[in-house]
């Protein structure tokens, strides 16, 4: 009983590590999607990259989505919505 207990607890950690670090195809395939489907990489407002603050603010208008780095661009963004949109529009 002993035994089996210890193989069964090797094999699991044996296969826990040998996928550390890979992703999964759902993971491969959010990430892809995600890249394809917002082209910037830096906040429209302040010019800084994405992520660097924490999670981008996602916001929207006319149904074209706008990822900020910050929730302090919120208000220069809500200022001129048009202006920062098309920032993302001519990216595409």
């Amino acid at each position: 009983m002993k035994f089996t207990t210890i193989t069964i607890f090797a094999t699991a950690i044996v296969f826990s590590l040998a996928s550390c670090g890979e992703k999964t195809t759902t993971e491969t395939a959010k990430d892809e999607a995600t890249t394809t489907e917002y082209p910037l990489t830096t906040c429209v407002v302040s010019g800084e990259e994405l992520g660097s603050m924490g999670d981008p603010v996602v916001m929207e208008h006319n149904g074209t989505k706008v990822k900020l780095c910050c929730k302090e661009c919120i208000d220069k963004f809500n200022s001129d919505p048009a202006k920062y949109t098309k920032m993302v529009t001519d990216a595409k």
